[in-house]
């Protein structure tokens, strides 16, 4: 028998008689619970319940809390997916026989939300091989867009200041602290305790300038693959944290780090290179590298609390054993993420429709490297959109000497950003004289990594003809034209006999593969004993 002061046990009987009450109306229903929440599925249509707890980050604990947090819940998530939640009700009726939407005094209340099927989520589309760069891309564009007009912090809040930064990983890993033993977790716990305390000082001034420059705003915050889907609408993110300000205002780099550490930690480590990668294109928050490793860690950590904290709750039955086990797991991938990566320098080198940024977009995911587009960064110069047309005749104000100095200018402090944040780089320009390649090569021997050039060749007929269909397309950032590419091939000066130690031939004619490209980037993983990225 239910005891009076036992509301975990109150609600799951109330939420069992709802669950009788929808299916007698003839409705197929199925449960399912995380911890923190209870979600009823009646056809089309899924109820979520909040659970009656009170937890180091959350207060669910009375009616009128879990009816707030309800509200707030559907007024966050609309911002991202507003055809997935409909409304809040309320559970009327008795205990015995309750009503959903009934009148008189509520029992609950819920958010009401299009059901979709459970093989719509991304962990389900990963584990069965089902997602490409195609859906990194989509989903990179709905975050770029999502975070550039999410409101930014406050200037008198205390959203991503080094203290609220630190606070936050002190409960996280409080939490952890009482769940892990020596025999299982101490050891990794105590290895990323270690490491985050000498971050936290370095990075402080960092997270000081990202909050002055904007980069702290009311984000998702729980941003892993449990919470995107693939419906017939296309890519959804759902399931924003609500019940925590501190948990939602961050910095938009602690957002995404939450899916590229799911990723990789699912063994997809390309897929979250490539999606990274997007989103600085979109945004150009190649700053933002700066902290990403940390937050990585930090996500980790996070999903191997919640892990163990499901799996300590009662009812869990043999399940409780998997929880744990992830728990652990994620827990040990924080502790690998610790190790600071080793960075490479990557040119390209090659005419207009050589195949270059086809050729780059597979390094990426193949060595974890971030992309410079130089057609990228000459827009941006300029406050133009990759997409935007710009007209691209030789001697014109954008592809003027000046302008393309400017360029490689930048192409060379982004490098630099993204090197000493312990990333390959592979700069996607053409890299055609050498003066343009030499402030490369001396930035790579300064700092004292690998430096690389992919050499890339295709036949003038072929480079017209991609440059043409590139054209009638109009979806890339290129405009190089005809024109560009007659003056590209008689001026481009050779590679010297220092450089030639240090390139690599790639035959662009025919196009290339993921198998092609992965053999060609093998002196590059060997070079930064980086693994060579996760297989299709």
């Amino acid at each position: 028998m239910t005891q009076p002061n036992d509301p975990l046990a109150a609600q799951a009987a109330l939420i069992a008689a709802v669950a009788r009450v929808l299916q007698a109306g003839c409705h197929h229903v199925a449960r399912f619970e995380t911890h923190i929440s209870w979600v009823v599925v009646a056809g089309d249509t899924a109820y979520k319940f909040k659970k009656a707890l009170r937890l180091d980050f959350l207060d669910f604990s009375t009616l009128e809390a879990r009816r707030f947090y309800c509200n707030e819940e559907l007024r966050l998530n609309r911002r991202l997916s507003p055809a997935l939640y409909l409304d809040v009700v309320s559970i009327g009726g008795n205990p015995a026989h309750p009503c959903v939407g009934g009148a008189g005094a509520a029992l609950e209340y819920a958010v009401r939300m299009r059901a979709f099927a459970q093989h719509a989520l991304w962990r389900e589309r990963l584990a069965a091989g089902l997602l490409d760069a195609a859906d990194m891309d989509s989903l990179a564009a709905i975050l770029a867009g999502f975070h550039q007009a999410a409101p930014a912090a406050p200037a008198g809040s205390a959203w991503g200041t080094p203290a609220t930064v630190a606070a936050s990983a002190d409960q996280v890993m409080a939490t952890l602290h009482s769940l892990v033993t020596p025999a299982a977790g101490e050891r990794d716990l105590a290895e990323v305790r270690a490491w985050e305390a000498g971050q936290r000082s370095r990075l402080s001034s960092a997270f000081l300038q990202r909050r002055s420059e904007g980069r702290v705003r009311e984000c998702h915050g729980d941003l892993h693959a449990g919470n995107i889907l693939t419906t017939e609408r296309g890519v959804e993110v759902f399931d924003c944290i609500e019940f925590s300000d501190a948990m939602r205002w961050i910095d938009v780099m602690n957002d995404i780090a939450f899916i590229c550490m799911d990723l990789e930690f699912r063994r997809h480590q390309g897929l979250a290179a490539r999606l990274l990668n997007r989103y600085l294109e979109l945004t150009g928050d190649y700053q933002g590298l700066s902290v990403l490793r940390y937050y990585m860690v930090q996500r980790g950590l996070v999903r191997a609390m919640v892990a163990l904290l499901q799996a300590g709750q009662p009812g869990h039955g043999a399940a409780a054993a998997g929880q744990a086990r992830q728990g652990l797991d994620y827990l040990a991938y924080a502790a690998r993420k610790t190790a600071q990566g080793k960075p490479a320098m990557l040119l390209t080198r090659g005419c207009s429709g050589s195949g270059k940024t086809s050729f780059a977009r597979l390094a990426v995911e193949l060595l974890g490297a971030v992309q410079l587009r130089s057609d990228i960064e000459r827009k941006r110069l300029h406050g133009l959109a990759p997409t935007d047309r710009s007209g691209s005749q030789p001697g014109s104000a954008l592809y003027g000497a000046d302008a393309t100095g400017r360029t490689y200018e930048r192409l060379l402090a982004l490098a630099r950003l993204v090197l000493a944040a312990g990333f390959p780089v592979i700069v996607d320009a053409s890299f055609l004289a050498l003066a343009q390649r030499a402030g490369f090569a001396a930035c790579a021997a300064e700092m004292g990594i690998p430096f690389f050039i992919f050499d890339m060749h295709a036949s003038e007929a072929t480079m017209r003809r991609r440059i043409a269909a590139r054209a009638g397309a109009g979806l890339d950032a290129s405009d190089a034209g005809a024109g560009v590419l007659a003056r590209q091939l008689a001026n481009a000066e050779p590679l010297s006999a220092a450089e030639q130690a240090h390139a690599i031939p790639v035959d662009m004619e025919s196009g290339i593969d993921f198998v092609a490209a992965e053999a060609l980037c093998k002196p590059v993983a060997a070079a930064t004993a980086m693994l060579l990225g996760d297989s299709r």
